[in-house]
Protein backbone atom coordinates (compact mmCIF):
# COMPACT_ATOMS: atom_id res chain seq x y z
CA UNK A 1 0.00 0.00 0.00
CA UNK A 2 1.71 3.29 -1.31
CA UNK A 3 0.78 6.85 -1.12
CA UNK A 4 0.49 8.38 -4.67
CA UNK A 5 0.49 12.06 -4.62
CA UNK A 6 -1.24 14.21 -6.79
CA UNK A 7 -0.77 17.71 -8.61
CA UNK A 8 -4.43 18.52 -9.92
CA UNK A 9 -4.50 21.59 -12.44
CA UNK A 10 -7.35 23.84 -13.39
CA UNK A 11 -7.25 27.35 -15.18
CA UNK A 12 -3.33 26.95 -15.16
CA UNK A 13 -3.52 27.02 -10.94
CA UNK A 14 -2.76 23.61 -8.77
CA UNK A 15 -6.24 23.21 -7.34
CA UNK A 16 -8.23 20.73 -5.33
CA UNK A 17 -11.95 20.68 -6.34
CA UNK A 18 -15.36 18.72 -5.66
CA UNK A 19 -14.88 15.94 -8.74
CA UNK A 20 -18.83 15.82 -8.92
CA UNK A 21 -18.77 19.65 -9.91
CA UNK A 22 -16.37 20.20 -12.71
CA UNK A 23 -18.32 21.15 -15.84
CA UNK A 24 -16.75 22.50 -19.53
CA UNK A 25 -19.08 25.71 -19.26
CA UNK A 26 -17.10 28.74 -18.24
CA UNK A 27 -14.47 26.51 -17.13
CA UNK A 28 -16.12 26.10 -13.72
CA UNK A 29 -16.00 23.52 -10.76
CA UNK A 30 -16.39 23.80 -6.64
CA UNK A 31 -13.07 24.74 -5.33
CA UNK A 32 -11.92 23.42 -1.66
CA UNK A 33 -8.12 24.91 -2.23
CA UNK A 34 -6.50 26.94 -5.24
CA UNK A 35 -2.27 27.88 -4.52
CA UNK A 36 -0.43 29.94 -5.10
CA UNK A 37 2.80 28.05 -6.15
CA UNK A 38 3.56 26.40 -8.75
CA UNK A 39 3.46 22.41 -9.88
CA UNK A 40 7.06 22.47 -8.92
CA UNK A 41 6.67 23.05 -5.73
CA UNK A 42 5.11 20.42 -5.47
CA UNK A 43 6.93 17.72 -7.35
CA UNK A 44 10.05 18.97 -5.60
CA UNK A 45 8.37 18.40 -2.49
CA UNK A 46 7.46 14.47 -3.39
CA UNK A 47 10.38 14.08 -5.37
CA UNK A 48 12.55 14.55 -1.64
CA UNK A 49 10.45 12.08 0.18
CA UNK A 50 10.91 9.42 -2.77
CA UNK A 51 7.12 9.43 -3.63
CA UNK A 52 7.33 7.49 -7.24
CA UNK A 53 3.64 6.97 -8.89
CA UNK A 54 2.26 10.07 -7.98
CA UNK A 55 -0.27 11.62 -10.87
CA UNK A 56 -0.35 15.38 -12.52
CA UNK A 57 -4.28 15.37 -13.59
CA UNK A 58 -4.95 18.89 -16.70
CA UNK A 59 -8.38 19.30 -15.60
CA UNK A 60 -9.57 21.65 -18.71
CA UNK A 61 -10.85 20.61 -22.65
CA UNK A 62 -7.60 19.86 -24.52
CA UNK A 63 -6.93 22.60 -26.89
CA UNK A 64 -8.24 25.35 -24.86
CA UNK A 65 -6.23 28.25 -23.50
CA UNK A 66 -7.08 27.19 -19.80
CA UNK A 67 -5.27 23.46 -21.14
CA UNK A 68 -2.42 25.33 -22.46
CA UNK A 69 -2.04 27.21 -18.94
CA UNK A 70 -2.18 23.89 -17.12
CA UNK A 71 0.49 22.14 -20.15
CA UNK A 72 3.24 25.00 -19.13
CA UNK A 73 2.36 24.09 -15.15
CA UNK A 74 2.81 20.33 -15.66
CA UNK A 75 5.92 20.26 -17.46
CA UNK A 76 7.50 22.30 -14.95
CA UNK A 77 6.32 19.77 -12.61
CA UNK A 78 7.84 16.95 -14.87
CA UNK A 79 11.74 19.31 -15.31
CA UNK A 80 11.71 19.42 -11.45
CA UNK A 81 10.66 15.68 -10.73
CA UNK A 82 11.90 13.36 -14.17
CA UNK A 83 10.00 9.98 -14.54
CA UNK A 84 8.92 10.34 -10.70
CA UNK A 85 5.55 11.41 -11.66
CA UNK A 86 2.36 10.56 -14.31
CA UNK A 87 0.31 12.45 -16.21
CA UNK A 88 -3.01 12.72 -17.48
CA UNK A 89 -5.85 15.32 -19.17
CA UNK A 90 -6.02 15.43 -22.85
CA UNK A 91 -4.01 12.58 -23.96
CA UNK A 92 -3.89 10.56 -27.37
CA UNK A 93 -2.02 8.62 -28.89
CA UNK A 94 -0.87 11.57 -30.65
CA UNK A 95 0.60 13.84 -28.23
CA UNK A 96 1.66 11.21 -25.11
CA UNK A 97 5.00 10.50 -26.40
CA UNK A 98 5.58 14.40 -25.86
CA UNK A 99 4.32 13.87 -22.47
CA UNK A 100 6.76 10.89 -21.97
CA UNK A 101 9.46 12.99 -23.45
CA UNK A 102 9.01 15.55 -20.96
CA UNK A 103 9.75 13.83 -17.95
CA UNK A 104 6.44 11.84 -17.42
CA UNK A 105 6.92 7.97 -16.25
CA UNK A 106 3.55 7.12 -17.86
CA UNK A 107 0.21 8.57 -19.46
CA UNK A 108 -3.13 8.11 -17.63
CA UNK A 109 -5.84 8.04 -20.56
CA UNK A 110 -9.63 7.85 -20.44
CA UNK A 111 -11.29 9.44 -22.95
CA UNK A 112 -9.63 8.64 -25.79
CA UNK A 113 -10.08 5.16 -25.64
CA UNK A 114 -14.07 5.59 -25.24
CA UNK A 115 -16.47 6.54 -27.84
CA UNK A 116 -20.37 6.96 -27.34
CA UNK A 117 -19.99 5.34 -24.04
CA UNK A 118 -17.56 2.07 -24.98
CA UNK A 119 -14.50 1.24 -25.13
CA UNK A 120 -12.99 1.64 -28.27
CA UNK A 121 -10.14 -0.77 -28.80
CA UNK A 122 -8.62 0.44 -31.66
CA UNK A 123 -7.49 3.41 -29.80
CA UNK A 124 -6.87 1.55 -27.53
CA UNK A 125 -4.61 -0.40 -29.27
CA UNK A 126 -2.88 2.14 -30.70
CA UNK A 127 -2.22 4.42 -27.92
CA UNK A 128 -0.94 1.18 -26.28
CA UNK A 129 1.34 0.64 -29.42
CA UNK A 130 3.16 4.16 -29.08
CA UNK A 131 3.54 4.28 -25.79
CA UNK A 132 4.43 0.30 -24.73
CA UNK A 133 2.53 -0.92 -22.14
CA UNK A 134 4.29 -0.26 -19.37
CA UNK A 135 3.99 2.90 -19.74
CA UNK A 136 0.44 3.53 -19.63
CA UNK A 137 -2.11 4.22 -17.33
CA UNK A 138 -6.10 3.94 -17.85
CA UNK A 139 -8.11 5.97 -15.17
CA UNK A 140 -10.97 3.98 -14.49
CA UNK A 141 -12.31 6.37 -12.76
CA UNK A 142 -16.21 5.83 -11.66
CA UNK A 143 -19.71 6.93 -10.47
CA UNK A 144 -22.32 4.37 -8.82
CA UNK A 145 -25.79 3.57 -10.92
CA UNK A 146 -28.29 1.66 -9.08
CA UNK A 147 -26.15 -1.25 -7.58
CA UNK A 148 -23.13 -0.61 -10.36
CA UNK A 149 -19.94 1.37 -10.61
CA UNK A 150 -19.89 2.75 -14.21
CA UNK A 151 -16.55 4.53 -15.81
CA UNK A 152 -17.28 8.13 -16.31
CA UNK A 153 -15.30 10.69 -18.99
CA UNK A 154 -14.93 14.10 -19.95
CA UNK A 155 -13.88 15.49 -16.91
CA UNK A 156 -15.90 13.16 -15.30
CA UNK A 157 -19.42 14.40 -16.79
CA UNK A 158 -20.68 11.14 -18.63
CA UNK A 159 -21.33 8.07 -18.20
CA UNK A 160 -20.32 5.38 -20.37
CA UNK A 161 -22.30 1.66 -20.58
CA UNK A 162 -19.16 0.35 -19.28
CA UNK A 163 -19.17 -1.52 -16.04
CA UNK A 164 -16.42 -1.55 -13.23
CA UNK A 165 -15.16 -5.26 -12.63
CA UNK A 166 -12.81 -7.66 -12.29
CA UNK A 167 -13.50 -9.32 -15.22
CA UNK A 168 -13.05 -5.79 -17.15
CA UNK A 169 -9.89 -5.32 -15.66
CA UNK A 170 -8.46 -8.43 -16.49
CA UNK A 171 -9.38 -7.61 -20.58
CA UNK A 172 -7.75 -4.41 -20.15
CA UNK A 173 -4.68 -4.97 -18.31
CA UNK A 174 -3.25 -6.39 -21.60
CA UNK A 175 -2.93 -3.17 -22.51
CA UNK A 176 -1.77 -1.40 -19.52
CA UNK A 177 0.40 -1.55 -16.36
CA UNK A 178 -1.34 0.51 -14.19
CA UNK A 179 -5.24 1.66 -13.19
CA UNK A 180 -6.02 4.57 -11.44
CA UNK A 181 -9.65 4.72 -9.83
CA UNK A 182 -11.45 8.20 -8.49
CA UNK A 183 -14.68 7.47 -6.80
CA UNK A 184 -16.11 10.44 -8.27
CA UNK A 185 -19.14 10.55 -6.29
CA UNK A 186 -16.96 11.19 -2.83
CA UNK A 187 -13.98 12.82 -4.39
CA UNK A 188 -13.21 16.11 -3.11
CA UNK A 189 -15.33 16.16 -0.05
CA UNK A 190 -12.76 14.50 2.37
CA UNK A 191 -16.05 12.79 4.06
CA UNK A 192 -15.30 9.60 3.93
CA UNK A 193 -13.80 6.63 1.74
CA UNK A 194 -16.82 4.67 -1.13
CA UNK A 195 -16.11 1.64 1.12
CA UNK A 196 -18.21 -0.71 -1.69
CA UNK A 197 -15.70 0.18 -3.92
CA UNK A 198 -12.60 -0.72 -2.28
CA UNK A 199 -14.77 -4.05 -1.44
CA UNK A 200 -15.08 -4.40 -5.52
CA UNK A 201 -11.38 -3.32 -5.63
CA UNK A 202 -9.93 -5.78 -3.76
CA UNK A 203 -11.04 -8.71 -5.93
CA UNK A 204 -8.48 -7.58 -8.12
CA UNK A 205 -4.92 -9.53 -7.75
CA UNK A 206 -3.19 -8.24 -11.30
CA UNK A 207 -1.02 -4.80 -12.13
CA UNK A 208 -1.63 -2.07 -9.35
CA UNK A 209 -4.78 0.17 -8.58
CA UNK A 210 -4.59 3.72 -7.42
CA UNK A 211 -7.48 4.55 -5.31
CA UNK A 212 -8.59 8.10 -5.16
CA UNK A 213 -11.63 9.65 -3.02
CA UNK A 214 -13.18 11.14 0.23
CA UNK A 215 -9.90 9.93 2.46
CA UNK A 216 -10.58 12.32 5.15
CA UNK A 217 -8.60 11.07 8.06
CA UNK A 218 -5.86 8.07 9.28
CA UNK A 219 -9.18 6.15 10.19
CA UNK A 220 -9.95 6.23 6.01
CA UNK A 221 -6.40 5.01 5.85
CA UNK A 222 -6.66 2.26 8.34
CA UNK A 223 -10.09 1.42 6.89
CA UNK A 224 -8.53 0.93 3.13
CA UNK A 225 -5.81 -1.05 4.48
CA UNK A 226 -8.25 -3.28 6.33
CA UNK A 227 -10.72 -4.05 3.69
CA UNK A 228 -8.09 -4.28 0.67
CA UNK A 229 -5.08 -6.15 2.64
CA UNK A 230 -3.09 -3.38 1.68
CA UNK A 231 -2.74 -4.26 -1.69
CA UNK A 232 -4.38 -0.92 -3.20
CA UNK A 233 -2.30 2.15 -2.97
CA UNK A 234 -4.13 5.38 -2.02
CA UNK A 235 -4.04 8.96 -3.08
CA UNK A 236 -5.06 11.84 -0.53
CA UNK A 237 -5.76 15.48 -2.17
CA UNK A 238 -8.05 17.99 -0.62
CA UNK A 239 -7.57 16.66 3.05
CA UNK A 240 -4.01 16.84 3.18
CA UNK A 241 -2.76 19.93 4.93
CA UNK A 242 -0.81 21.42 1.24
CA UNK A 243 -4.26 22.14 0.26
CA UNK A 244 -5.82 23.24 3.19
CA UNK A 245 -6.93 20.11 4.95
CA UNK A 246 -6.42 18.39 8.28
CA UNK A 247 -4.24 15.77 7.33
CA UNK A 248 -0.20 16.82 7.53
CA UNK A 249 1.59 15.71 4.92
CA UNK A 250 4.43 15.06 6.32
CA UNK A 251 2.41 12.55 9.31
CA UNK A 252 0.77 10.79 5.87
CA UNK A 253 3.95 9.97 4.25
CA UNK A 254 5.30 8.85 7.91
CA UNK A 255 1.84 6.66 8.26
CA UNK A 256 2.61 5.27 5.16
CA UNK A 257 6.66 3.94 5.72
CA UNK A 258 5.20 2.74 8.73
CA UNK A 259 2.16 0.59 7.25
CA UNK A 260 4.70 -0.81 4.66
CA UNK A 261 7.44 -2.14 7.60
CA UNK A 262 4.72 -3.49 9.35
CA UNK A 263 2.97 -5.12 6.30
CA UNK A 264 7.04 -6.99 5.43
CA UNK A 265 7.70 -8.05 8.43
CA UNK A 266 4.13 -9.69 8.37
Amino acid sequence: MNFRPCIDIHNGKIKQIVGGSLTDENRKAAENFVSEKGGEYYAGLYKKDGLRGGHIIMLNPAGTKEYELNRIQAERALKEYPKGLQIGGGITDKNACQFLEAGASHVIVTSFVFQNGLIHYDNLSRISAETGRDRLVLDLSCRKKGEDYYIVTDRWQKFTDEKLSVELLMKLTGYCSEFLIHAVDVEGKSAGIDKDLIELLKEWQGCPVTYAGGVGSFKDLELIKEISGGMIDVTIGSSLDLFGGPMRYREVVEWFQNSQNKFQKI
